[in-house]
């Protein structure tokens, strides 16, 4: 499932990114990493599930990070509407 994300010419990472995505309608689908902590992570679940936008799971921060092209890991990402 990363690799959609790592393909997708359309992309945010970070928390607080996906929430400003998702407010604006560009949000097509989320990303969450279930080593984040909770605190970070429920609000992007939460929001998503009122929105019908659907989430992806994956195991560890640093995979996703890295699908986004980062050298850090992310709590959370997501692929934009083209």
């Amino acid at each position: 499932m990363l690799d959609l994300l790592a393909r997708a010419p359309a992309k945010t990472a970070g928390s607080k990114q996906v929430l400003r995505a998702l407010r604006e309608g560009r949000l097509k689908t989320a990303y969450i990493a279930r080593d984040a902590d909770p605190f970070v992570t429920r609000p992007v679940a939460d929001a998503c599930e009122r929105a019908g936008v659907s989430v992806i799971e994956v195991d560890y921060m640093k995979a996703l990070g890295k699908a986004c092209a980062l050298s850090v890991g992310a709590a959370s990402a997501g692929i934009l509407k083209g």
